[in-house]
C-alpha cells in the first residue's frame, strides 16, 4: 500500500506597512482560495511582538495559510517567520513614495481616531475603544517610538517606512524567489503576483479596497 503525503500550502506573509494596500492584497488572496488569519486575533499579539515573544506569533500562524497587517507588518517578525516556515513566501507592498504613505496613514488615523480634522494626539489614541485599552496608542508607540507630544512626527515615520522596506529587501536579497515587492496601484503588478503564487490570471487589475 502506498501512502501519499498531503501537499501543504506554503504560508504567505504580507509584510508591507499598514496603508500600503494590505486590505486589497487580503481580498486577492481570498479570491485565490487562501485561508486568511483572523486579523483581530493577530492584532491581539501586538504586546507579544513588543516583548519579542515570537513563539506566540508562530503558534498563531498554524491557524491559516496567509497573514497580513499587525503583527506581520512590524519589524523583526518576518525574520522569525522565515526561520519557522522555510517554504513560506513573503509579499512587501509599497506606495509610490514615502510621502504618499505618510499622508494616507495620517489621513486614515485622523478619520478613525481624531475628534476633528487633525492628526490624533495621545488623548485621542488613549480614548480609542480598540482591541483592548490603549491598543491604538501602543501600536503607534511600539512601532514608531515617537514622543507623546508628537506621535506622528513626519520625519520619524517616513524614516521608519523607508528603513523597513530597505531592510526587508536586503534580508531577501540572495533569495529573490522568496520575496515579491508590489504596488497595488500598478495594474501590471497583479500579473506579477499571480506568477509569484502560481495562480491563474483572472483580472486585469487589483480591486481597490479600504480607500482612505
Amino acid at each position: 500500500m502506498k501512502f501519499f503525503r498531503k501537499r501543504l500550502t506554503p504560508k504567505i506573509f504580507c509584510i508591507g506597512q499598514n496603508k500600503t494596500g494590505t486590505t486589497t492584497l487580503e481580498a486577492i488572496l481570498k479570491e485565490f482560495g487562501y485561508r486568511l488569519g483572523n486579523q483581530i486575533q493577530g492584532e491581539m499579539l501586538l504586546d507579544a511582538w513588543y516583548h519579542r515573544d515570537f513563539k506566540e506569533i508562530i503558534k498563531f500562524c498554524k491557524t491559516a495559510d496567509a497573514f497580513q497587517d499587525v503583527p506581520f507588518s512590524l519589524p523583526y517578525t518576518y525574520q522569525h517567520l522565515d526561520l519557522a516556515y522555510p517554504g513560506a513566501k513573503f509579499i512587501l507592498t509599497e506606495r509610490d513614495n514615502a510621502e504618499q504613505w505618510y499622508q494616507s496613514l495620517t489621513k486614515f488615523h485622523s478619520k478613525l481616531w481624531a475628534k476633528e480634522n487633525r492628526t490624533p494626539n495621545m488623548i485621542d489614541l488613549k480614548s480609542v475603544k480598540g482591541r483592548y485599552k490603549d491598543f491604538a496608542y501602543q501600536y503607534i508607540k511600539y512601532n514608531f517610538q515617537t514622543l507623546d507630544n508628537d506621535l506622528y512626527n513626519k520625519e520619524v515615520l517616513i524614516d521608519h517606512y523607508l528603513r523597513h522596506n530597505d531592510t526587508v529587501k536586503s534580508y531577501f536579497k540572495s533569495r529573490p524567489e522568496k520575496l515579491l515587492v508590489i504596488n497595488v496601484s500598478k495594474s501590471e503588478d497583479y500579473t506579477t503576483l499571480c506568477q509569484f503564487l502560481d495562480k491563474p490570471i483572472t483580472r486585469t487589475d487589483f480591486p481597490w479596497e479600504n480607500k482612505t
